[in-house]
């Protein structure tokens, strides 16, 4: 199994909970308690948006389900964002061709389940993990972004996923 795609560095290290969040974030939480949990009174910016983004410090990114108003996806940034380890591998700022490659063989030695979304990236859906890229400087790194479980089950959702200020 590929085991070092990702650079080793010096920023934050968050937890993920399969299906349910990432870091300290855990989806369907309201816009106040994103910011809480952060550590924050508010965001540095509001993107808004069809998903409400929200841009906060140290490259994260929140977006909420226009339905429910609640947390649905956090992006976290390829350099900048914490990192995000499966199976001790981080998913943040590696080659994406070797990240991709990862995710295929954890997915087959552990029976999850995987999608290709329209632009060619990767998710283990049932542990709410998508790998982007992400341009940074004139190479693309791996960019981990975390997806409540039913935005995949939605065919609307999962062509429409964000991305509006996601992927550069």
């Amino acid at each position: 199994m590929v085991s070092d795609f990702g650079g080793a560095d010096e920023r934050e290290s968050w937890g993920l909970v399969a299906a349910a969040g990432v870091g300290p974030l855990r989806f369907e939480m309201s816009p106040a308690e994103v910011a809480q949990a952060l550590g924050v009174e508010e965001p540095l910016a509001r993107v808004g948006g069809p998903y409400g983004q929200e841009d906060f410090a140290d490259g994260v990114k929140a977006f909420y389900d226009p339905e429910t108003g609640g947390l649905a996806c956090v992006a976290l940034d390829a350099v900048s964002g914490p990192q995000v380890f499966l199976a001790g591998v981080p998913l943040g700022g590696g080659d994406p061709g070797r990240g991709q490659e990862f995710l295929l063989e954890y997915a087959s030695e552990n029976e999850h389940w995987i999608l290709f979304t329209p632009d060619g990236s990767l998710a283990l859906t049932d542990l709410g993990v998508l790998l982007r890229d992400q341009k940074v400087g004139g190479v693309r790194l791996t960019r981990p972004v975390f997806v409540k479980e039913e935005w995949f089950e939605s065919q609307h959702y999962r062509d429409h996923l964000p991305l509006e200020h996601v992927v550069d």
